[in-house]
């Protein structure tokens, strides 16, 4: 071999290996190099797969805070477990808050024959879903008043029998209008990490949801980054509010 061809080759020990970047660890692998801690993290990942197995509504992060050992980091449990089953048959996925098992959607059509058949909504209570999903949070009047057509109260009673639909509060405006916005029902349904996943007029267009030919200051409201958090001309629903509603059965008083 030429002296140029041996001058090429880089010797290493026996044990050595090359060098490489660690983009192939596991989240866990990157932050976590005390075996001690490693171990730790690999069973409250065991506990959180548990607990999130278990639960038939998606688990938020504070009750599983509140169920696994003090000092774990949620975040970095719960990544770790979402890429164990990022190849699987069922996937960790987030749900605004909270983490739920889902069938991968690649394999959504094996479920085709168990699924239950939905009652399909009607074209106002598309709309109305869509304005509230939107707009949130929004009176009734609003709706009307984007929609330009009164809103019936079966539509909303319709939306919020899906759970799809809440009401989260009272507008500080005379009367004080209930205000509606949307739930982690929602977010679930059409597979949504957050309101702000939902598309945007680009996409909305690119679907052929929307005109080619919209007015030129037509535009779509961009949602709020914490759906469930009260707005500034909001109050929140009290005992009486719900009793009202009928969403809290009346209090029976004794003379």
């Amino acid at each position: 071999m030429s002296e140029r061809a041996n001058a090429s080759v880089v010797p290493f020990k026996v044990g050595d290996e090359p060098e490489e970047e660690s983009l192939s660890q596991d989240p866990a692998e990157q932050q976590l190099q005390n075996p001690a801690e490693r171990l730790h993290l690999a069973e409250a990942v065991r506990m959180a797969e548990a607990i999130v197995f278990a639960s038939a509504e998606p688990v938020s992060e504070k009750q599983l805070a509140a169920r696994l050992p003090d000092g774990i980091n949620i975040t970095l449990a719960m990544a770790e477990l979402q890429q164990i089953y990022a190849r699987r048959g069922v996937n960790l996925v987030r749900v605004g808050d909270a983490w739920a098992f889902r069938t991968a959607g690649d394999l959504a059509f094996l479920m085709s024959r168990d699924t239950v058949q939905q009652r399909k909504l009607s074209r106002a209570a598309l709309e109305v879903l869509a304005i509230i999903a939107y707009h949130q949070p929004v009176t009734r009047a609003e709706i009307e008043d984007i929609r330009g057509v009164e809103t019936s109260k079966g539509t909303l009673d319709t939306l919020l029998e899906t759970e799809w639909v809440r009401m989260r509060g009272r507008r500080k405006t005379p009367g004080r209008p209930v205000t509606y916005g949307t739930t982690e029902t929602f977010l679930d349904h059409f597979a949504l990490e957050e309101i702000r996943d939902l598309p945007g007029m680009e996409e909305l267009k690119g679907a052929g949801l929307l005109s080619g030919r919209m007015p030129s200051n037509f535009s779509i409201p961009q949602p709020p980054a914490d759906p469930d958090a009260l707005t500034e001309d909001e109050d929140a629903l009290t005992d009486i509010d719900l009793e009202e509603l009928g969403l809290l059965t009346p209090r029976v008083t004794e003379d």
